[in-house]
């Protein structure tokens, strides 16, 4: 029987880090880890690679479309795929890495720890041997291993920062989880392809997020457009509400997207998701053009926004792209 073979990818993290004179940082190599990287592989083949030395603090969108080169360019070669990556941000890359890698045929695993390997308690053995078991399914798509469950990527968010338990799968369930029974796989949760792969990484870095709070001023929407921002992301209250009366924000949207500003609203919730069409709030940002982010985490509302407006500038098509789940990212509302 075929041995299965596994390319571990580090881009540096907590995993990889020891202490220096101005703190952790990333510095072990996959060389330096290899004998406690093959000793969690049982007899998978593995192969290494670095590719950033990072703290994920540190990665930004020219590191995700490298990152996606190279996983598009390493593929076929292997059957699954792990990136060490730090926990900081690395809810942001595998729900980017899961637009860019559009119908990804082999399973992708981003796996970290909350301390390094070289701890004699850490977490990150544990972590890394379920993402090698999780790369070795055949189950394709972008995954997060972490604190023995696998989430799907574009569903996941950093909630702790200091516990082992540090991801969650938001509004949506785990992929997989390993418990006396071994790694049980949830195949419903694992989304279908939906054609062949696409390596599409255009994005665009002209987006922001603003947090509604009491006391916010409509000038900071306009602010971002006249510096030439293509794309907000508002986190708003509840269900989805944005202010209307003394400080009228859905008047001042509904002027920015008439002149091609794209908008799109969430709530500062992080389970549940909004639901726009329930309160008079919801219901006039709907009227003034505002797109909905449903159900969506912040990560991977923020990382679609940069991606589609990457693929396209028609506010038609960027309207359809949010219309859309492309790869399990959100739960669209009946309307």
């Amino acid at each position: 029987m075929r041995h299965k073979k596994i390319l571990i990818i580090n881009t540096g993290g907590t995993l990889s880090a020891v202490m220096k004179e101005q703190g952790l940082s990333p510095d072990l190599s996959t060389l330096e880890m290899s004998q406690q990287l093959h000793m969690v592989a049982g007899d998978m083949e593995l192969s290494l690679m670095d590719f950033r030395m990072v703290d994920s603090a540190n990665i930004f969108p020219e590191d995700w479309t490298d990152l996606a080169g190279v996983i598009a360019e390493k593929k076929d070669d292997y059957d699954g795929i792990v990136v060490i990556h730090g926990t900081d941000t690395c809810a942001y890359s595998s729900s980017m890495l899961t637009f860019m890698l559009q119908n990804i045929d082999i399973p992708v695993v981003l796996t970290g720890s909350q301390l390094s390997i070289a701890d004699p308690v850490a977490d990150a053995l544990e972590n890394i041997r379920c993402s090698i078991y999780m790369a070795a399914s055949g189950y394709p798509g972008i995954f997060v291993a972490f604190n023995r469950k696998v989430m799907l990527g574009c569903r996941v968010s950093k909630v702790r920062s200091l516990s082992f338990d540090a991801f969650e799968s938001i509004n949506y369930p785990d992929v997989a989880s390993i418990s006396a029974l071994g790694l049980k796989i949830n195949e419903s949760a694992i989304p279908k392809r939906k054609g062949i792969f696409q390596l599409k990484t255009d994005y665009s870095n002209q987006v922001a997020i603003i947090k509604m709070f009491p006391g916010i001023q409509e000038k900071e929407l306009e602010m971002f457009y006249h510096e030439g921002y293509k794309a907000l992301y508002i986190e708003g209250y509840g269900l989805g509400g944005i202010p209307f009366l003394n400080h009228d924000f859905v008047s001042c949207a509904k002027k920015l997207i008439d002149k091609g500003m794209t908008i799109l609203l969430g709530t500062q919730c992080r389970y549940e998701g909004s639901n726009m069409s329930i309160y008079e709030t919801g219901r006039k940002a709907i009227e003034a053009g505002i797109i909905q982010a449903y159900d969506m985490s912040v990560e991977a509302a923020i990382t679609k926004l940069m991606w589609v407006l990457g693929q396209t500038d028609d506010p038609k098509r960027i309207r359809e792209y949010f219309s859309l789940s492309l790869s399990g990212e959100v739960t669209i509302l009946n309307k």
